[in-house]
């Protein structure tokens, strides 16, 4: 298991890329969005953030951190991304918190933070959500259905003037926050909502299939009991 990089002595003006969530689980679109900000944002590494609790998010249905951060290790497969519990470690629940902790700690690392444009629309639910944007740098990832409504939304409206048009985006880890930029890539459907609606869809099917085998022994047993009742008495 890699070393947390939360202590390590990073080279000075490193570019990192930072993406937060629960990963319950971790996905393909995870790792696509990834790679995009390694190649787009000439990045050196991207540190995967799971979350030990989104506080906008139910508990229910929250694997446990380490096997969310096991399976993330298991998908990202890339020498250049770190899955990692910051969080957890930092004692932060709230992004905001995070990143000012982070930034104070390694001054002289390029932090991007990075998410999907369904966050962007959401953002701005989150605690402290303006500091983030003047903490870092932010890129945004174009998702199937999300794209315009981002681009509509309360964040993106109050930090117009500070958007970099994608042609000038490979410079965004340098840019002084407030700055952001939106990248239109390939869509990939992967998502960890739908994962889990199959998962629990192919859970109940087994559930069902179980319970009909039970009744099918139960209705088999209570027939062999009748018959043998049936052959005492006629003796």
């Amino acid at each position: 298991m890699p070393a947390s990089p939360v202590g390590a002595r990073l080279t000075p003006r490193r570019r990192v890329g930072l993406l937060g969530g629960s990963f319950n689980p971790a996905h393909e679109g995870h790792l696509h969005i990834s790679r995009a900000a390694l190649a787009k944002l000439r990045l050196d590494q991207v540190w995967w953030l799971v979350s030990p609790q989104n506080p906008l998010k139910p508990v229910r249905g929250m694997a446990a951190l380490a096997t969310r951060v096991r399976i993330a290790r298991a998908v990202a497969r890339h020498p250049r991304i770190r899955v990692t519990a910051i969080e957890s470690e930092l004692g932060t629940t709230y992004t905001a918190d995070t990143l000012d902790l982070l930034t104070a700690r390694h001054p002289d690392v390029r932090f991007v933070w990075l998410m999907g444009a369904d966050n962007l629309i959401q953002i701005s639910r989150w605690r402290d959500w303006r500091a983030i944007f003047g903490l870092v740098p932010v890129a945004v990832f174009a998702r199937p259905t999300y794209s315009l409504p981002a681009l509509a939304s309360v964040a993106a409206r109050r930090f117009a003037q500070a958007r970099i048009s994608e042609t000038a985006a490979g410079a965004l880890a340098d840019a002084r926050p407030p700055a952001w930029a939106f990248f239109h890539i390939r869509s990939h459907a992967a998502s960890a909502t739908a994962i889990r609606a199959r998962r629990s869809a192919q859970d109940g099917a087994k559930d069902k299939d179980l319970i009909k085998e039970n009744r099918r022994k139960i209705g088999a047993t209570r027939t062999t009991t009748a018959k043998t009742r049936r052959k005492t008495k006629g003796r």
